[in-house]
């Protein structure tokens, strides 16, 4: 197989001036397909080719196979003009073009059987191709066993086997499913970064934006009617390019606003736009760890006996004997607060989580309003929307809602009573049962003043 080399620049396919025409019926003249296209395929790289519909790129991939000629201008492969077929490229298509009466291996023998290749030399070669795009085991198959992704997987390899000095792809993925050509793309990038891809160079005719940002080193950008290239755009992205970089996002937008506006100047100066933040949570959406104000109170007052504040959590565990499941809901409730802190294994109070275990009553209290309004949203968006309310009051079933749009029914009410737990040690708000409704407590502070706590 040959490795391609980023390094090595050779040019091995060059088109210079080229134009295609193709006579009208009844000698009513001829439609121009291509309009003085110059391109060049270096080794080592991967190119693309994207066009509107009418912009000659199917037929451009075939002149320079060789399968047609040009009208005018010439193509060189290696140097050399080319006449006829170009046996230094091999083509996968869009469809998979196998002969039904031959098997997957004779399928992948094929185009070196025409070329005169003794027989256990063909099959040696067929072997191995079939083995690098994952069909061993198949080989005695026919093209009537295999799925569409299966049998454009013997395309691969038939064109494989060839050792081409470049493989041309003309829109390979387009007929497989989405999940099928998404893995069969992942498998020809893997293979090219791997450095053990049978060709040097690969150019890919696609209509797939994001494909051609996945896969190429550069895109080339056609325009339509008669086909002409409008520029190119290199892809400078590590690889594997990574889908969820900035850069590959700008990437494909540049390109998308390129090809949507024919008018526009293909610089391929593509700046990286900044991404958008994302939107800020629902308060409702972020799980309150289900944990008493008393079971924190009383877990920190055990922890700040302990030599500077610190404790093993097992050996915590052990002497509360509690299970992990029951100490770790209490254990991320202090956490959260700002009361403690856990690194490898070890819980440790924070300044203010000893201050609130060693206080009065009274001052524990403000220290953990001060610690609720600071750290849990939801907490505060509770007490704004009473404070919103001319009555001070709301129906519990208001706040389940919300919760029961991120979380099933059972667990949004456990949501709402760690919060109404918390709001009423706070002396934010209290809870009639009976009424199914919160109050704002007399003592809860003002919207200004859950506001600047918070901040």
């Amino acid at each position: 197989m040959i490795n391609p080399n980023p390094t090595d620049l050779t040019d091995l396919i060059t088109v210079a001036q080229v134009s295609k025409h193709f006579p009208l019926p009844d000698g009513k003249g001829e439609f121009t397909v291509l309009s003085n296209v110059s391109l060049v395929v270096k080794a080592g790289e991967v190119v693309a080719l994207l066009g509107r519909s009418g912009s000659g790129k199917s037929t451009l991939l075939r002149i320079m196979a060789g399968l047609i000629p040009p009208s005018q201008g010439q193509v060189l492969s290696n140097g050399r003009p080319l006449r006829g077929a170009n046996n230094d490229v091999a083509m996968v298509f869009q469809s998979f073009a196998l002969l039904p009466w031959l098997t997957v291996q004779e399928n992948v023998e094929l185009g070196l059987e025409a070329r005169g290749v003794k027989r256990e030399e063909r099959r040696r070669r067929a072997l191995k191709a079939i083995d690098l795009v994952g069909l061993d085991g198949f080989e005695s198959a026919y093209p009537k066993e295999l799925s569409g992704g299966m049998k454009q997987r013997v395309g691969f390899a038939r064109a494989f086997v060839l050792e081409p000095q470049v493989l041309f792809m003309d829109e390979p993925f387009s007929a497989l499913d989405v999940l099928t050509s998404e893995n069969l793309r992942g498998e020809i990038d893997d293979l090219w970064n791997a450095k053990t891809f049978p060709s040097k160079s690969i150019l890919i005719v696609t209509h797939n934006i994001e494909e051609a940002v996945f896969l190429a080193d550069r895109a080339v950008i056609l325009g339509a009617n008669p086909g002409h290239i409008r520029g190119e755009v290199v892809i400078d992205l590590p690889r594997p390019h990574e889908r969820n970089s900035p850069h590959f996002a700008s990437l494909v937008d540049y390109i998308y606003t390129v090809m949507t506006n024919p008018e526009i100047e293909v610089t391929g100066q593509v700046s990286v736009q900044p991404q958008p933040q994302p939107a800020a949570p629902s308060p409702y959406a972020i799980a309150l760890p289900h944990a008493r104000v008393g079971g924190i109170s009383g877990l920190l007052e055990l922890i700040v006996d302990q030599p500077e504040g610190t404790d093993d959590i097992p050996r915590l565990a052990e002497r509360l004997q509690l299970a992990v499941d029951d100490l770790l809901p209490i254990l991320d409730a202090a956490v959260l607060l700002g009361f403690a802190a856990v690194s490898q294994g070890d819980v440790c109070l924070t300044d203010i989580g000893q201050d609130f275990a060693t206080t009065t009553i009274l001052r524990s209290k403000d220290l953990f309003r001060k610690q609720v309004l600071t750290h849990v949203p939801v907490i505060r968006s509770i007490v704004q929307t009473l404070r919103e309310k001319r009555s001070g009051s709301m129906r519990a079933d208001f706040f389940l809602d919300l919760w029961d749009e991120h979380f099933p029914r059972e667990e949004a009410e456990r949501q709402f009573a760690t919060a109404i737990d918390w709001g009423r040690y706070a002396e934010l708000f209290e809870y009639d049962a009976s009424e199914e409704r919160l109050y704002l407590s007399e003592t809860s502070p003002d919207l200004e003043s859950v506001a600047s706590v918070a901040d």
